[in-house]
């Protein structure tokens, strides 16, 4: 295939496929092959040769695969490289707007936490080691295909609501393979409260998203949300079904502000447009 066939096929493509070829084969090597070599890890704490290769595949191809797809997209679709990549995933336009709203959300979710959560025993250092380690491996790994490519190119396609939900339901399917982990923190975990969370922390992420333009403001809320599983119960807390009071309170209140978000950066973004337009048509 030319350079110019390549070009015509889409980006939002080229993701869907490298991300499907990418989680066929995480699945067929960490679900199938290694998979006993994990559980025989966590029974006896025995590392073995091929214990070893499955955690490698794990770290640098299961969770990265959004990133790695979108990195395969930069190099051989689009010809811009990897300092390119980097450039856009760390570009802010408004560092203080985005920080207020990134820190509003993180804030929101600790405060519910230390309101409702349950210690898992962890000293809360652990939070910020698993923030340091997750932020590449994990936030950046993931929002760089998610948020930074995905949703953006379902927004030309179709309304808002709509392109949230296709990628949520996306960003849904591919965690699945966790529920057939029995090694996975996600084994025992409700199918169906994880799917409601991802469903509006999607929301919560495009209103980001939408309003910083920032795919490191994403990856950083993305790594707090996680890196709260260090120190607390984290399916308990934030994927119960059907849930208590406070946690649907949380769940209605995340969703209800991710919205006038949404609406706020929308009305703004148009304004901007507007008022382009008009000074272009005066000269």
């Amino acid at each position: 295939m030319d350079l110019q066939s390549i070009k015509k096929v889409s980006r939002l493509r080229w993701y869907l496929l490298l991300i499907a070829a990418l989680s066929a084969f995480c699945y067929a090597t960490l679900n199938v092959w290694l998979l006993p070599y994990s559980i025989e890890h966590q029974q006896t704490g025995v590392i073995t040769p091929w214990y070893v290769v499955y955690a490698v595949i794990g770290i640098f191809f299961s969770t990265p695969a959004p990133f790695l797809s979108v990195l395969v997209i930069y190099l051989f679709r689009e010809k811009k490289g990897l300092k390119k990549l980097f450039r856009d995933i760390f570009h802010t336009e408004d560092k203080l707007k985005t920080t207020i709203i990134t820190g509003g959300f993180c804030l929101f979710a600790l405060v519910y936490t230390l309101l409702c959560g349950k210690p898992n025993g962890a000293e809360w250092y652990m939070f910020f080691v698993g923030f340091a380690v997750m932020l590449p491996f994990v936030g950046i790994a993931e929002e760089t295909g998610w948020r930074g490519l995905l949703q953006p190119e379902l927004d030309k396609r179709m309304p808002f609501p709509l392109s949230t939900l296709v990628t949520a339901a996306i960003w849904f399917v591919w965690h699945l393979p966790l529920w057939t982990d029995p090694t996975s923190n996600h084994y025992d975990d409700s199918i169906i409260g994880f799917g409601i969370t991802i469903f509006i922390w999607a929301f919560a992420l495009a209103a980001l998203y939408k309003a910083t333009k920032s795919i490191i403001a994403c990856a950083v809320y993305h790594t707090f949300m996680d890196s709260i599983g260090a120190v607390y119960d984290w399916n308990s807390l934030f994927d119960p079904f059907p849930g208590n009071a406070a946690a649907n309170i949380y769940r209605a209140v995340w969703l209800t502000a991710s919205l006038a978000l949404w609406i706020y950066a929308d009305i703004n973004e148009k304004k901007a447009v507007a008022a382009k337009k008009q000074i272009s048509g005066s000269f």
